[in-house]
């Protein structure tokens, strides 16, 4: 069996004592990401990543032709229970809990957006990333656009149904952009709606 691979962000947690780890970056889950980006103002993520393939990854695990690779490959449980299929299709799957920022992921969720913008607890809140994108990459967040590498720990060979991986065109199928006229202007627009509200 090949050696599980591990992602940048977990690799340097992974390098923390036990006792540290909860003072690294926790995955916070789709839940809490998508409390703001559900909104039309910044583009509302939730809905396209709703819509792809990614948040149907545990059911992907569940079809006929998963159960028969998942035979063929000798392993002793389902491929939805299995960790060799949870650990891409899965987000945070197999880290300890002192990783996990309030609760437990839902396995469900499949590969939600810390998948590829990594774990959240840093950037999560408003003021460390509405105001701008460097905000937010100075605070964690991860530029799948712009890093091939965290797309390919799992879309590659090692996955028994790969093909290929064309890197420009795959991103441009989850493309999930904030609106260019509303970057870095988030916090005033959503201020200015709320007064508009007030009347």
């Amino acid at each position: 069996m090949k050696t599980r691979r591990i992602l940048p962000m977990a690799l340097a947690l992974a390098a923390l004592s036990t006792s540290s780890v909860s003072a690294g970056p926790q995955y916070v889950g789709v839940d809490d990401c998508g409390r703001c980006h559900k909104k039309e103002l910044v583009g509302n993520q939730l809905a396209a990543w709703k819509k792809g393939k990614h948040s149907q990854a545990i059911e992907t695990l569940k079809s006929e032709e998963a159960v028969r690779i998942a035979k063929e490959k000798g392993l002793s449980v389902p491929p939805h229970e299995a960790d060799e299929c949870l650990r891409c299709h899965a987000t945070a799957h197999g880290l300890e809990a002192a990783q996990i920022f309030k609760k437990p992921l839902d396995v469900s969720d499949g590969v939600q957006c810390e998948s590829c913008h990594g774990p959240g607890s840093h950037y999560r809140k408003k003021t460390a990333h509405a105001k701008s994108h460097e905000k937010a990459l100075a605070a964690g967040m991860w530029e799948p656009g712009k890093d091939e590498k965290i797309c390919t720990e799992c879309h590659n060979s090692e996955s028994p149904t790969f093909e290929s991986f064309d890197f420009e065109e795959r991103k441009k199928e989850i493309e999930h952009p904030i609106p260019e006229e509303n970057k870095g202007r988030v916090l005033e627009l959503e201020k200015a709606e709320r007064d508009a509200r007030k009347g």
